[in-house]
């Protein structure tokens, strides 16, 4: 694994994949004391926003961290589509959840993130627990006009290396 900041870059199963961790806050649990299947929204959220917007001064972040987050950018991410596959209940834990994240289609102005999200990477741990899979279409268009804006060079070269198959949904009708 190649650190970059609390990000890391591994290979996985042929794929370059983004491993982000994400801390469970207590508020993310339900009355059956598990992350509430809406929280899980929220963290992959967090996920993108460390893997794919530009740092702070003085913050680390993946070499994929390219796009400017700012309200004068002119730029906006919608959020085109959303769909989770649960696994496994998601307990409270101190230690952060392996967000791992690639992309399934970088397209002309739109991008697929796929995200598995499994439980802390500890040492001496006898296997990671797969709790759920996700897919997020995002659109990038211009602030003013809402108009669709094409992917850039350098957003095409900083998110190349982690295009791999899309996620396959096991549990669709």
């Amino acid at each position: 694994m190649t650190d970059t900041g609390d990000a890391a870059v591994a290979a996985t199963g042929g794929d370059r994949r983004l491993h982000i961790p994400v801390h469970l806050r207590w508020g993310d649990l339900d009355a059956f004391n598990h992350v509430n299947n809406t929280s899980m929204l929220k963290l992959l959220e967090e996920a993108r926003v460390r893997a794919f917007w530009l740092p702070e001064p003085g913050e680390d972040a993946p070499a994929t961290a390219v796009l400017d987050s700012s309200i004068f950018s002119g730029m906006l991410t919608l959020i085109a589509r959303q769909e989770i596959e649960y696994l496994a209940p998601v307990p409270y834990q101190r230690h952060p959840l392996d967000v791992q994240m690639w992309f399934g289609k970088l397209g002309g102005s739109s991008i697929e993130v796929c995200y598995e999200v499994y439980s802390p990477v500890e040492t001496g741990d006898a296997g990671q627990t797969l709790y759920a899979r996700a897919t997020t279409v995002i659109v990038k268009v211009d602030a003013e006009t809402g108009r669709p804006l094409r992917l850039t060079r350098e957003e095409r070269e900083a998110w190349g290396p982690y295009v791999g198959e899309p996620i396959s949904y096991s549990h669709r009708r």
